[in-house]
């Protein structure tokens, strides 16, 4: 890729592109989630809530290249607000390019903005490519998550 996307707020004309992303993303951990859900979310990243989630996306002359969902929220541990980068996706021809990195750094710009000490995710252990890029921007931590069944 020559000219590097520009990282930038969702916006509402993204919705069919964001879509087709989240959904690409979904399907990656084996899961979907139904239409009403793609409405409320897309509603909730284009709010002013200031606890709801935030998107950037990598955009290239009018084509989405990528997206992260991120959320600030409260930490008993902290008086600041820590950041939750809960999505990170790069279509398959943007993999590899720097689009994933951006957006984490984004990401990591507006969690400085905002005077969060500390932004975290999770991936899952075998998603060995996306672990390559983790590894150079961020550091393992040793929790394991587990869940209600």
């Amino acid at each position: 890729m020559s000219t590097p996307p520009t990282i930038r707020p969702l916006r509402p004309e993204d919705r069919d592109q964001w879509a087709e992303m989240w959904r690409d993303y979904l399907a990656f951990y084996e899961t979907e989630v139904p239409d009403t859900t793609y409405k409320s979310t897309f509603a909730r990243l284009l709010g002013d809530d200031p606890n709801d989630f935030s998107c950037f996306v990598a955009d290239l002359d009018g084509q989405l290249l990528g997206l992260t969902h991120y959320l600030f929220h409260r930490h008993a541990w902290k008086e600041e607000s820590v950041c939750y980068l809960q999505d990170l996706y790069a279509r398959p021809e943007a993999r590899g390019t720097g689009v994933g990195r951006a957006l984490i750094q984004a990401v990591y710009d507006e969690a400085d903005r905002q005077k969060a000490p500390s932004v975290y995710w999770l991936t899952q252990e075998n998603n060995h490519t996306a672990r390559k890029l983790y590894d150079r921007i961020g550091k393992l931590s040793p929790f394991l998550k587990y869940q209600r069944p």
